[in-house]
């Protein structure tokens, strides 16, 4: 079962918070004003090392799985 793999639910953890950091970021961009000048690129650069570790623990999950591991 899916929903009891740790490996699993941290990639799904993952994406959570690069979509939460998105979120922010979409919304501050849409807004402007000053906290959009100070942390754009911030949030910009945490967004990308969010999708980093989700993607490479997707990965990891999906080559595991193929083995045959649970």
């Amino acid at each position: 079962m899916l929903l009891q793999d740790p490996l699993f639910l941290l990639a799904a953890l993952a994406c959570l918070v690069v979509v939460i950091i998105l979120t922010i970021g979409i919304g501050a961009f849409g807004k402007g004003g000053e906290f959009n000048r100070r942390h754009a690129n911030r949030l910009m650069r945490y967004r990308i090392i969010g999708q980093a570790v989700a993607v490479i623990l997707i990965v990891i999950f999906a080559w595991l799985r193929s083995k045959g591991g649970q």
